[in-house]
This record gives structure tokens, C-alpha cells and sequence, in this order.
């Protein structure tokens, strides 16, 4: 990242059929290796995507994960999370991150 970030977007394809908890003890950012206290997390299944938004803009050019626990996977196939950011300052722009592939093997 080399913007503040305000906000934190995951959308995820149509043929996702697991499910998330939003609840915020159930969604961590770290950012240089401390929990980013979190201000609300918003789950919209018809557009399909989380928002994640912060109490306070984190800024650097550090990386940031994202944990969600709680998570209904599906049962199997291969899903392309894609991670955009709201940046921080005077004019927020949303800015691509990154794709991120997902494969879930059957159980055996």
C-alpha cells in the first residue's frame, strides 16, 4: 500500500454460496503488527462484497492483512477474492489492490 486507507472493499464472485460473520470481533486488520481498531463492517450479498471500514486511516507503504474468522466456505471450487481500497486524504479515490485466488478441495 502506498496510500492512507480508509476502507478496505472484498468482493468476491457471483458463484460464492459461503457465508461471513461481520461482527467485528470476527474481523481483524493488522497493520505493522497491531489489531487496527475497526469501525464498521458492512456485508452487501446482492453486490457481493465487505466493506471494512476503519476508525482511523492507516498510512504507510506497509502491508495489511485482513483476517475474517467465522467463515462458511463453500464446498469446493476455485474464487478470485479482489481487494480495493478507499484512500485516505483530501480526495478519496478507490484504488485496486490486488486478486487474490481461493481453491477449496473437497474433504476427503
Amino acid at each position: 500500500m502506498t496510500k492512507g486507507v480508509s476502507v478496505f472493499y472484498v468482493s468476491y464472485p457471483k458463484h460464492f454460496d459461503g457465508e461471513f460473520d461481520t461482527r467485528k470481533q470476527s474481523v481483524e486488520v493488522d497493520f505493522k503488527g497491531k489489531s487496527v481498531p475497526i469501525k464498521e463492517v458492512y456485508w452487501d450479498k446482492e453486490s457481493r462484497f465487505i466493506s471494512i471500514e476503519l476508525e482511523e486511516p492507516i498510512i504507510g507503504k506497509n502491508q495489511a492483512k485482513i483476517t475474517l474468522s467465522n467463515v462458511r466456505n463453500p464446498d469446493l471450487g476455485t474464487y478470485y477474492l479482489v481487494c480495493d481500497v478507499k484512500t485516505s486524504g483530501d480526495i478519496p479515490l478507490r484504488v485496486y489492490l490486488g486478486t487474490w485466488i481461493m481453491d477449496i478441495a473437497p474433504n476427503n
